[in-house]
């Protein structure tokens, strides 16, 4: 993946400023303090907390990959393996419970990156 885009920042839990330090405390999303972030990029020193209440927004990035998820899954199981609405509810349940810290996580970086450009100078 291009060191360059958001992605990179998105999917490697780096600053979407520098892209080298870790957003993060922990690599695993599925630790007990999965969800603990460093106050302040390693490399660059770029505030990851820009206000207090920040991260609420990423509530609705949050919303809109759980949707997402929901429509693939939909897709797969009811109309091309012609399964039952009630075991894709159930399955949809199981999979939004287990995959709760990773969306999160995938969120709050996803929505910092829409308010912090990358700068190369930084590295």
């Amino acid at each position: 993946m291009f060191k360059e885009t958001k992605l990179y920042s998105i999917f490697n839990n780096k600053c979407p400023k520098c892209h080298q330090g870790d957003f993060f405390v922990n690599k695993s999303p599925y630790s007990s303090d999965f969800i603990k972030m460093h106050d302040k990029c390693s490399n660059c020193g770029e505030t990851f907390e820009k206000e207090v209440g920040f991260f609420y927004g990423a509530m609705y990035v949050s919303y809109g990959v759980n949707i997402a998820l929901g429509i693939g899954l939909f897709l797969i199981m009811v109309l091309l393996l012609n399964l039952e609405l009630l075991t894709y509810l159930f399955t949809f349940l199981g999979m939004a419970i287990v995959l709760f810290p990773l969306v999160m996580r995938l969120s709050r970086l996803i929505y910092i990156n829409f308010f912090v450009k990358y700068d190369p100078s930084k590295k």
